[in-house]
């Protein structure tokens, strides 16, 4: 599972590597006029809400950092990708189905639930992968490559290539 997560944010690397300031900046593309960087800020900020909520086992998803700079700057998107990763892959030795409280607003308030740190770890990877597709949409409007053909895909999700092969 970690190995899965962190390909799926080093795709979120690759493209960063390739794109300029402006592009991960940008915020002209309708409907919703966000920009590739708070696609980026709001997948790692998820993740960093585990990270800093895992030692007291209560991970408030409310509580993100919300870094302007990481908005802004390719450079400050990938340093984050990085210290995510990082924290990741010290994870070997937690054990993955211990319960921590997960408080999240769902939209009438804040709610508190019972998760296995594995639980809200496949929910974050799930997340950036939504998030992923955003983007995808974002980079096709700008005129830019993306990073893979999976990139924004779930891995279930049915593409002519797999249906082919099945």
């Amino acid at each position: 599972m970690i190995k899965a997560i962190e390909k799926n944010l080093d795709r979120g690397i690759q493209l960063l590597s390739q794109i300029t300031d402006e592009q991960y900046s940008n915020t002209s593309i309708a409907p919703y006029y966000s920009s590739i960087g708070s696609h980026v800020r709001h997948i790692l900020d998820v993740f960093d809400c585990i990270f800093e909520g895992l030692p007291f086992e209560n991970i408030n998803l409310i509580a993100r950092k919300r870094n302007i700079m990481v908005e802004k700057f390719t450079i400050n998107g990938i340093n984050y990708f990085e210290e995510i990763k990082l924290k990741l892959n010290q994870l070997g030795t937690e054990n993955l189905n211990i319960i921590v409280k997960v408080t999240d607003d769902l939209g009438l308030g804040k709610v508190t639930a019972n998760y296995t740190l594995v639980a809200i770890l496949i929910q974050a990877h799930s997340h950036a992968i939504h998030h992923f597709a955003s983007v995808g949409y974002i980079i096709s409007q700008l005129g830019i490559n993306l990073p893979d053909d999976d990139f924004g895909l779930n891995p279930t999700t049915p593409t002519p290539l797999k249906i082919d092969n099945n």
